[in-house]
C-alpha cells in the first residue's frame, strides 16, 4: 500500500509520481502538471484510451484565466458562481498549458473542486493537478477510500484518505468555446443552474 498522508502525496507529485487524492465528488488518480511531463501514467493505471483528455483541478479562481486564452465573459461568470463546485469548464489552452495536456483540439478542461484537502494539494504543489476518477477504466467510480480497486493503489507512490464518503455526481463538463455555453456532460450542475447564473 502506499504512503498515506498529506506531505506523502505532496512529496510524491513534485516528484512527478502519481497519487491518490479524495475530490468532493469521488477519489481520484492524478499528478503534477508542472513535474510529471504527460499525463501518460494515468491512462497506464486506468488502462484507459489516451484520446480522452484529463481535466485540471486548480487551487486557485485565477487559475482560468493562468491556464486559459481567450476566456470568454460568460465562463467567467459561471466560474464566479459555481467554483469551488461540480462545474469543469473546456476553455482553450493557454501557452502555459503543456501540448502534452492539451486535447487534440488545443484545449484545457479546469475545477475548481469544492474541497479543502484536493485545493491545499495544488496550492502546496505549486500547479493544477491532472486528476480522473481512481478506477480501473469502465469500473465503478470509488466513492470511499475502500472502494479503490487495488491494482490502483499499487501503482501510486502515496495517497490521502479523508475518511469521507463522496457525492458520487460527476461534474458537469460544459464546453466555453463558442459564443455561448454548451454542457457536454450534465453532472450536478443542472442546465437550468447554468442559464439562472448567467440571466
Amino acid at each position: 500500500m502506499p504512503e498515506r498522508s498529506f506531505d506523502a502525496v505532496v512529496q510524491a507529485l513534485v516528484r512527478g509520481l502519481p497519487v491518490v487524492l479524495p475530490t468532493d465528488t469521488l477519489y481520484g488518480v492524478g499528478v503534477s502538471c508542472r513535474h510529471a511531463a504527460s499525463p501518460a501514467v494515468l491512462y497506464e493505471i486506468k488502462g484507459r484510451p489516451s484520446n480522452k483528455p484529463v481535466a485540471w483541478l486548480v487551487g486557485e479562481m485565477g487559475d482560468l484565466e493562468r491556464y486559459g486564452a481567450d476566456v470568454p465573459a460568460y465562463a467567467r461568470t459561471l466560474v464566479r458562481a459555481f467554483w469551488p463546485g461540480a462545474l469543469t469548464v473546456i476553455v482553450k489552452a493557454s501557452e502555459a498549458v503543456p501540448a502534452a495536456y492539451r486535447s487534440e483540439q488545443g484545449t484545457i478542461g479546469l475545477r475548481m473542486p469544492d474541497d479543502d484537502v484536493t485545493r491545499a494539494v495544488a496550492r502546496a504543489v505549486g500547479c493544477p493537478l491532472a486528476v480522473t476518477s481512481a478506477n480501473l477504466s469502465g469500473g465503478p467510480d470509488p466513492h470511499r477510500f475502500a472502494e479503490i480497486d487495488p491494482r490502483v493503489l499499487e501503482r501510486v507512490a502515496a495517497a490521502i484518505d479523508d475518511d469521507r464518503e463522496k457525492s458520487g455526481i460527476g461534474s458537469t463538463v460544459v464546453s466555453c468555446l463558442g459564443s455561448k455555453p454548451r454542457i457536454l456532460r450534465e453532472g450536478a450542475v443542472t442546465q437550468a443552474d447554468i442559464d439562472a447564473a448567467l440571466a
